[in-house]
């Protein structure tokens, strides 16, 4: 029984062969007797055409009906779109429900290979827990992942956003330098429509409450929440109406808009076009670090290590990654562009996972000064990388922050200079318990832990309808605040 036509890879071969000839479809169709928006159609591979037409268009183009029918793809860049089509049509990549991804011509190369090798890995990594009787990954963390792929195929660079921040700033009167001012904050809650209100009594399951009606948006008092966290707060949530947010229909959607508005957040308090000064003049100098922006911007070191990630591929062509982990190396937050190789569970997930003893967040605690920046290079299987680590002292058992490049990068950064080299080689054993003496005098009961990722979902894996928060708390504070006889303004 004769193979199936591969529509797809046909008409990737007809417009190879198209362009070679230098034609137009207009053009073409003049030659075959047909029309361009059918051409459009075919090379797209969206319909089969009859033999007779690959006959005309054969000898439109100059070649055979053979070279058309072959049934590999004519460039490397025709293979490369065919596998992301291919990969968008399984069941597994359905069940994400997210929206077509389209290899258009600004798309690059790179981009489509990191996607197909992330979601090569992934269903790799589904079938090896599946043979070994793991489960595979929940919801949420399923959608990290995703997340993660679509922020490093475009370098964590959101220019769309970018643009909504310059242009609120512009609307707010921000001078073009230096910090956000309590001033430009307040004007910027009043060009999106409303007005900051600090309160005493908001719910402890949430980090702000808007009231829709009345245009509010209730914060805690200073003593509980500190200006330059409430700063990242008010403007988080006015960026889930800047961007035009609808209410989250699934946990894809809501992870994706968290990502966005915090994204706006970072994208109003460091804004690009001075940040990305600040970083290339720095990055002249050999100079580059997170400090300077958070100084700069009077921004956490977490936030700054954010921007430092948004801005230094776009603007310098750095590649970076970001980590954020507990005092025992547990992941709970992480980040690549530079193919630095994070420890990951079967089902390809991160959060909660415990990077190796050699790696900086685990180091600094053996440093001299734990506070100061710790500063090294790090030998791993894919490469050295060169990393600094910062621990927050404003978190809970010692949370750290860390940003890093490729070791060939590492001459742009403050610190590069350190002597502290590790292998994650020479800890391998020893991190897997090799060699380690088993003691029956001694049992140990692991702490149970929590990550921010329980409670967004329910049992059934459907989106929770606020996630995380106690909603009857937050109508009852609402009410409170409305007072009885409160009217909604028109």
């Amino acid at each position: 029984m004769p193979e199936p036509l591969d529509t797809l890879v046909l008409g990737l071969r007809i417009r190879h062969e198209r362009r070679r000839k230098g034609l137009t479809l207009a053009e073409l169709g003049e030659l075959v007797g047909r029309p361009a928006p059918y051409l459009s159609q075919l090379e797209n591979g969206r319909i089969e055409p009859r033999l007779s037409l690959l006959g005309d268009l054969a000898r439109a183009l100059g070649c055979t009906a053979g070279d058309l029918l072959n049934g590999e793809a004519p460039t490397r860049r025709a293979d490369l779109e065919v596998r992301l089509a291919r990969a968008q049509q399984g069941e597994a990549y359905n069940s994400l429900r997210l929206p077509e991804l389209k290899a258009t011509a600004r798309l690059p190369d790179a981009a489509l290979e990191h996607l197909l090798a992330l979601h090569d890995a992934w269903r790799a990594a589904e079938g090896r827990g599946a043979a070994a009787g793991v489960p595979a990954a929940d919801p949420v963390r399923r959608a990290n992942i995703v997340l993660r792929a679509q922020m490093r195929a475009r370098g964590n660079y959101y220019g769309e956003i970018e643009e909504v921040a310059a242009g609120a700033l512009e609307a707010a009167g921000y001078p073009g330098t230096g910090p956000i001012s309590e001033r430009i904050l307040l004007d910027l809650a009043t060009h999106f429509g409303y007005r900051i209100d600090r309160v005493r009594d908001i719910p402890r399951s949430t980090r702000s409450v808007t009231d829709l009606r009345r245009r509010v948006i209730y914060i805690p008092q200073r003593d509980e929440l500190p200006t330059r966290a409430a700063r990242s707060v008010v403007l988080s949530t006015l960026g889930h109406f800047a961007l035009d947010h609808s209410d989250p229909e699934t946990i894809e959607d809501y992870l994706r808009q968290r990502v966005e508005s915090n994204y706006f957040a970072g994208a109003v308090l460091a804004p690009e076009s001075p940040a990305a000064a600040l970083l290339g003049e720095a990055a002249d100098g050999g100079d580059i670090a997170v400090q300077d922006l958070k100084d700069v911007f009077y921004v956490s070191y977490e936030m700054a290590a954010h921007r430092l990630t948004n801005l230094a591929t776009h603007h310098l062509g750095i590649p970076m990654h970001f980590m954020r982990a507990d005092e025992e190396g547990l992941i709970s937050k992480a980040y690549e562009n530079d193919n630095v190789p994070f420890p990951a569970a079967p089902d390809g997930s991160l959060e909660g996972v415990r990077i190796p003893s050699s790696w900086a967040p685990r180091q600094v605690f053996l440093s001299a000064d734990t506070y100061a920046t710790h500063a090294q290079y790090t030998e791993t299987a894919t490469g050295d990388y060169f990393c600094v680590t910062q621990v927050d002292a404003t978190r809970d058992h010692g949370h750290t922050v860390t940003v890093g490049t490729t070791a060939s990068h590492a001459g742009l950064f403050r610190g590069s200079e350190t002597t502290r080299r590790f292998s994650t080689a020479s800890t391998a054993g020893a991190e897997r318990g090799a060699g380690a003496p088993r003691d029956s005098r001694v049992w140990a009961s692991a702490r149970d832990r929590e990550f921010v990722l329980g409670p967004l979902n329910l049992p059934d894996g459907a989106l929770a309808p606020s996630p995380g928060v106690s909603m009857s708390e937050v109508h009852a504070f609402v009410d409170r605040h409305r007072g009885d006889s409160a009217e909604a303004p028109a």
